[in-house]
């Protein structure tokens, strides 16, 4: 099972990705950025005539729910566990309970922001990482892309971690391995 727990391993254990982990990870950069992008066009409109919230806004809930932890423990380097989503989840249920005993209804404006806010951060943050983790080659998992790229500029070394979640591990390992033969 995937954890949350922040295990950085030495400058240099974990193998540069290939083309095919490069190419996935362009690949996902690219629809994170789209659905931020899909969320901007919102910006101006985020609640419908009907006073409801556009449902581009909750397509990404639960999805940013069980990244958040990642983006932000990998990403900052924190050991904060699953923390960054419950309190997360929390904020985003206070905000409901809280329109719902005002007007009667989650479907608040209040809410809407909330969630557009929480998902352009959470989203852009990872899809800006997957592609810079693409171009530079970033080892492991692509929210150590920014503190590569630093590392490079400076010459500081900087520690790497696994991918603790989805494809681009196995596909790093596959491809290491290919290099070997």
């Amino acid at each position: 099972m995937a954890t949350t727990d922040l295990k950085l391993d030495e400058p240099g254990t974990l193998p540069r990705p290939g083309p095919v982990g490069r190419l996935a990870r362009l690949l996902f950069g690219i629809l994170c950025l789209y659905y931020v992008y899909g969320l901007t066009v919102i910006a101006g409109s985020i609640i419908l005539p009907s006073g409801s919230i556009r449902p581009i806004i909750w397509n990404g809930i639960i999805a940013g729910l069980f990244l958040v932890s990642y983006v932000v423990n990998i990403g900052y380097s924190r050991s904060w566990k699953k923390w960054p989503a419950i309190c997360s989840a929390a904020t985003i249920a206070a905000v409901s309970l809280g329109g719902f005993l005002i007007s009667g209804t989650v479907d608040t404006a209040t809410l809407a922001r909330l969630i557009w806010t929480w998902e352009i951060y959470v989203f852009a943050h990872l899809g800006l990482a997957f592609v810079l983790a693409a171009t530079i080659g970033t080892p492991g998992c692509e929210m150590r892309a920014f503190h590569d790229l630093y590392s490079r500029l400076t010459g500081v070394p900087t520690k790497e971690h696994y991918c603790p979640v989805g494809p681009l591990g196995p596909i790093d390992q596959w491809e290491a391995r290919r290099q070997r033969y």
